[in-house]
């Protein structure tokens, strides 16, 4: 017989105390891995276009499975990310004084049919390494996404500061943002749908957490006392 492993969710209160001592250089992007239900190599690799400002949502390309889809954004984030929006634009243009700057990344076929994106505004990370370094496949100089092992550190520390007794992980954000959706609510297709998961089966698991805690058991206990 083999047994379901729950994934670990946060309270709503805990993801507050979590994002309110997180470092501020982190906080925008777990406040997405939480609010847009990203995975965390999905959040370093977003472009600066990738966020859509009217619809109030973000496409996320090439997901696990090679998977588009199009997820929600809240729309108090929308300050802060034209702020971050601001520094890349800062990078972006005191790269071009460097003879040696080839432009952003972008996969071959990408790269193949738009020649001129990799020094277009649009095809920029919207979380920049702070410096620019040399790509070891083209040994060409590029300025690369941010590390995601300083993210997974920054939501490490945070979850401690914040005292949280749990095992949080940048995948707890995800799990909560599923969980807390489905509390709210929303329907397991759209729960599908914003996780990117091929099987409805996938995301069901997330129901189980709600049916074995306190949404889903009447305690004979608390009948009691």
């Amino acid at each position: 017989m083999t047994t379901t492993k729950l994934p670990i969710v946060l309270t709503r209160t805990e993801i507050q105390q979590l994002l309110l001592v997180i470092d501020p250089k982190y906080k925008l992007i777990a406040q997405l891995l939480y609010g847009s239900g990203l995975r965390l190599m999905e959040a370093v690799r977003l472009r600066v276009q990738d966020i859509d400002f009217d619809y109030l949502s973000v496409m996320v390309w090439q997901g696990k499975g090679n998977k588009n889809r199009r997820v929600t954004l809240a729309a108090e984030l929308i300050p802060d990310l034209h702020i971050q929006i601001h520094h890349v634009e800062q990078y972006f243009q005191a790269d071009f004084y460097n003879p040696h700057y080839a432009g952003v990344w972008l996969p071959y076929a990408l790269a193949r049919k738009y020649p001129a994106a990799p020094k277009e505004m649009g095809w920029q990370y919207l979380f920049p390494s702070g410096k620019l370094s040399v790509d070891p496949e083209s040994k060409l100089l590029r300025r690369h996404h941010i590390d995601e092992t300083t993210v997974r550190r920054a939501v490490k520390l945070a979850a401690r500061q914040a005292k949280i007794k749990k095992n949080v992980t940048c995948h707890t954000l995800r799990h909560s943002f599923a969980t807390h959706l489905l509390e709210a609510g929303a329907d397991i297709r759209t729960v599908q749908e914003q996780l990117g998961h091929t099987d409805v089966k996938t995301t069901q698991i997330y129901t189980h957490v709600l049916k074995q805690g306190a949404s889903g058991v009447r305690n004979p206990l608390s009948q009691l006392l």
